[in-house]
């Protein structure tokens, strides 16, 4: 089955259109008995030109929905709570706002850019202190260490970041698994770091 360019026209041969006075070409595809739902696409009626700008014309897609549903539809921000990396419940884990906890997409963008200003702030600050090179500053806010960190509060750090991101931890999701690589990344390379007494 392929699909031409205009019209949402599918190109195929030996279907007939499903109005039953109709023996036209059924190239167009229109929503059937059974819609759409969480078990799956719905069924499709294939249809003629004809019968298709009919079917159009009297389709509603506002049908079985509530007042309320049918404004929420309708809202500019409609959909942009949907589930994503950005809005689970974990999302938080880096240090960064969750964005499911704002109302207003425009206020989530704004703490999320706040968030990554402050992180770039610090990094600079770290890299500045002169005992720190910029790999050493930067795994240090990776880790959430200040200048101020010796061997056993690092290893304290990583023992306690290990055991939060590793998938063994957390019934097997592997969903933290590159922040536990960059945790253990930031530690090899601050292990090695002379500025840490």
């Amino acid at each position: 089955m392929r699909q031409t360019k205009f019209h949402g026209r599918y190109e195929a041969e030996g279907r007939t259109c499903a109005h039953p006075s109709c023996r036209e070409a059924g190239e167009f595809r229109a929503p059937g008995m059974r819609g759409h739902g969480f078990d799956g696409p719905g069924e499709w009626q294939w249809l003629c030109l004809e019968h298709v700008r009919e079917f159009n014309s009297g389709y509603d897609w506002f049908e079985g929905m509530s007042a309320e549903e049918i404004f929420e539809a309708q809202s500019p921000a409609s959909g942009w709570r949907t589930e994503s990396p950005s809005f689970r419940s974990n999302s938080g884990v880096d240090g960064m706002p969750r964005w499911a906890d704002y109302d207003d997409p425009l206020d989530a963008i704004a703490a999320r850019a706040a968030g990554i200003k402050s992180r770039a702030r610090r990094e600079a600050e770290l890299a500045m202190d002169g005992r720190f090179s910029r790999e050493e500053a930067m795994a240090l806010e990776e880790l959430g260490l200040g200048t101020d960190v010796d061997r056993a509060r690092l290893r304290r750090r990583y023992s306690e970041l290990v055991r939060r991101y590793h998938p063994d931890r957390n019934g097997g999701d592997r969903t933290h698994e590159a922040q536990l690589g960059k945790v253990v990344e930031a530690y090899q390379t601050l292990r090695k770091s002379r500025a840490i007494a």
